[in-house]
């Protein structure tokens, strides 16, 4: 059984897009943080499951640099909760679904991720 855990959009300002979020979504962020490996800031809107991440790069690398400089602001991933990510990789490499990165990283609240590629998963 998955979830949807949140939904991450790349922004090219943090400093700018939290207001607009505040306004639009009526509170104000549930957390902020850096994340190292993805070389991104992010602020999150919302608790539990159904959250909104906004992700600003921290680095002119960064893939969420290279994500605004192809495709500008906006949708950049929804991130799905499985209660075993191993397993789930597994399967998803045995129907020819691998991650963009080898291996599973640490994502936002020190949580194990992997990115999956949007052409190998209808979008």
């Amino acid at each position: 059984m998955f979830k949807i855990d949140h939904i991450g959009i790349a922004v090219n300002s943090l400093q700018t897009a939290v207001p607009l979020f505040e306004a639009m979504l009526g509170e104000n962020p549930a957390g902020r943080e850096t994340v190292p490996s993805e070389e991104v800031e992010v602020v999150f809107f919302g608790h539990g499951t159904g959250r909104i991440e906004l992700l600003e790069p921290i680095g002119s690398d960064s893939p969420i640099s290279r994500f605004l400089e192809r495709r500008g602001q906006g949708l950049h991933h929804v991130c799905l909760q499985v209660p075993d990510l191993d397993t789930t990789l597994h399967r998803l490499a045995e129907s020819g679904i691998n991650p963009v990165a080898p291996g599973i990283r640490t994502g936002a609240g020190g949580l194990p991720v992997a990115f999956l590629h949007p052409r190998d998963c209808g979008g």
